[in-house]
């Protein structure tokens, strides 16, 4: 039997759901601009780490995907570097509750 790619892996639904797919494919999203947001800004962890009143190591762990991030630290690093969190619908069809 052929040995299963990461992607193909991935992709099955017996291995990874769709909503955990969904959550991961998020989480990276978020974070990589969270990244990109930060470095636009020129500061490094550490001066985020200082405004947003946490700790270096919580942001560093949450750059590299080691920790999902909570909603109220993301509002404290997002809100010094110029970002707010919003919901958005994924298309026309989709109506809030």
């Amino acid at each position: 039997m052929a040995s299963k790619s990461f992607r193909d892996f991935y992709n099955d639904d017996q291995n990874v759901s769709p909503a955990e797919r969904a959550k991961i494919e998020f989480e990276v999203e978020l974070i990589g601009k969270l990244i990109e947001a930060r470095e636009a800004k020129g500061m490094t962890q550490e001066q985020l780490a200082e405004v947003a009143g946490v700790k270096q190591s919580a942001v560093a762990r949450l750059e590299s995907l080691k920790a999902t991030p909570q909603i109220d630290t993301l509002f404290k690093m997002l809100t010094p570097i110029g970002y707010k969190l919003t919901i958005v619908p994924f298309d026309d069809s989709v109506h809030s509750v």
